[in-house]
């Protein structure tokens, strides 16, 4: 940070030498102001009050420089195409015609295209047949480095993530150069996130505390709004006065609905939200009985029955060898023919709380086949991809979890479970039929993605039935694309025909933090 003495011996000489004053300034990189009001209050150092914000320093700031070079470097009808074609997923945002049209963007929606950014290049070429190493780790850095600096509690490892993040973007950031799409990188808000942000956050805490979007959202509700009721001529009394008739009508409704509940005892100020539940389904399935026929050809689920079955056979003899279980499974006979299926299931993890976005926000996994809307047009269908725990899934890491792709969610009928499980043997409530991607290995050493495939055995795709429970949350996939684009695949259809994925780690602040 500056020297505020040196500052305070320039500001001395306004009333000297004006030219001499004006060169000082200039030498220091300071506005040559006049007297500012901060010169004189007694331990007061103004260079402090610039503390970090997230909004405009990282996602209107940095991300911003990042799309606009990540433009300059690749076609725009490439990045656009593969961005059209990337599936669907909880916390993804689809952009229709690709994110190089879209001007004036908010802070929502670059975060938005920071979750799919690398997804977008990994495989991309670059022109005049350059190596595009450098910049996919320039890029991985600043994400890596945007999304540490959010974390809601830092340490000594946190606050060093951060720097090596930085440092590896300066290591690489000569790319951007011999592409001509940058000269210099005098870059204020670049300067302060590499140079200042873990010296604000080791003085002042984390950079939520310091968020001017929650700020912004209180401009649109006490000053847009506001603004919005009065008739635009001496609006400020007006506003005025809407505003403290809303405060009193607010009040006013508090103190009925606490009349109306028998005058209880006043709650704590600010009390912790009650925890929520890990898994939250409809009261009722989205459909009471479907044919087992329809579940095998309209959800793809092709081994249901005999996945279903060697459930069934396992979950009795937990035990038993598998190829006991296949021999059993062969001869099992399901008592039902249709089941109560749900499109929907929501999740929340309750391990790292303030990771999440907001604290009551689920996370959801959508499975539902081909149908019409009310226009009746043909909607693909969407079966989304999660990550399960096979038994021995840690808090932190992806050791002892495994991307399925979710085909069906069901439940059993009531009247046929004492006929299929062992009285000693209480059965889950909800289940799952999957698809099994092959296990996660190394990430890449350039991009740091870990990659997945179709786990296959004899042409035929590795499928089973598990508890809806072991589901831990939702992921996102990337598409392999190469370096040139299947134009066959679509959003709909590309987990199907494409064969070989990336887990994208940037979907949200939970899957960063707690996996990747």
């Amino acid at each position: 940070l500056r020297n505020l003495e040196h500052i305070r011996d320039i500001l001395a000489i306004a009333d000297e030498v004006p030219r001499m004053y004006l060169q000082a300034c200039k030498e220091a990189r300071i506005k040559p102001i006049y007297q500012p009001f901060w010169s004189d209050l007694p331990g007061a150092d103004i260079f402090l009050s610039i503390t970090p914000d997230t909004l405009h320093q990282l996602y209107q700031g940095i991300l911003k420089h990042l799309v606009s070079w990540i433009k300059s470097a690749y076609p725009h009808a490439e990045i656009d195409a593969r961005c059209q074609r990337l599936p669907p997923n909880h916390h993804i945002r689809f952009f229709v015609k690709g994110i190089t049209p879209l001007t004036k963007l908010t802070g929502q929606e670059h975060a938005d295209i920071a979750r799919i950014l690398l997804g977008l290049i990994v495989d991309l070429p670059l022109p005049n047949h350059l190596s595009p190493v450098r910049l996919i780790r320039s890029v991985r850095a600043l994400l890596d480095f945007i999304y540490l600096a959010q974390y809601p509690i830092h340490n000594t490892a946190t606050l060093d993530a951060m720097e090596e993040a930085m440092n590896c973007f300066d290591d690489n950031k000569s790319i951007f150069v011999d592409l001509h799409i940058r000269d210099t990188w005098n870059l204020p808000k670049l300067h302060i996130v590499a140079r200042h942000y873990r010296l604000l956050i080791e003085r002042f805490g984390a950079t939520d505390n310091f968020n001017t979007q929650f700020f912004e959202r209180l401009h649109i509700e006490v000053a847009k709004d506001a603004a919005d009721a009065t008739h635009w001529k001496d609006e400020f009394p007006q506003m005025t006065l809407w505003l403290e008739r809303n405060e009193k009508i607010a009040r006013h409704g508090n103190y009925i609905q606490w009349r109306q509940a028998g005058c209880p005892p006043l709650a704590d100020i600010n009390p912790l939200p009650p925890p929520l539940p890990p898994l939250k389904m409809t009261k009722r399935p989205s459909l009471l009985a479907v044919p087992i026929t329809q579940l095998e050809q309209e959800y793809h689920a092709a081994d249901f029955r005999g996945a279903l079955c060697r459930f069934i056979v396992q979950h009795n003899n937990p035990t038993a060898s598998n190829l006991a279980i296949l021999q059993e499974a062969r001869d099992f006979v399901l008592p039902f023919t249709r089941l109560p299926v749900y499109h929907r299931a929501r999740f929340w993890r309750a391990d790292f709380p303030y990771y999440q976005n907001s604290l009551d926000s689920y996370d959801a996994i959508h499975v539902r086949p081909k149908r019409k809307n009310y226009r009746g047009d043909i909607l693909p269908p969407r079966f989304d991809t999660v990550l399960v725990n096979i038994g021995n899934g840690e808090i932190v890491g992806t050791n002892g979890y495994r991307v399925a792709q979710v085909k069906v969610i069901f439940s059993l009928p009531r009247a046929a479970i004492p006929l299929i499980f062992n009285a000693d043997r209480r059965s889950p409530l909800y289940l799952a039929y999957v698809e099994w991607f092959t296990p996660f290995r190394d990430p890449d050493e350039v991009h740091g993605l870990y990659r997945v495939s179709h786990a296959v055995r004899e042409g035929k795709r590795l499928t089973a039935v598990i508890p809806l429970v072991n589901i831990h949350r939702s992921v996102h996939l990337i598409p392999q694309f190469g370096p040139r684009l299947n134009r066959e695949w679509t959003a709909g259809n590309v987990l199907e025909k494409c064969t070989k994925f990336y887990v994208n780690c940037f979907t949200d602040r939970h899957t960063y933090g707690t996996l990747f």
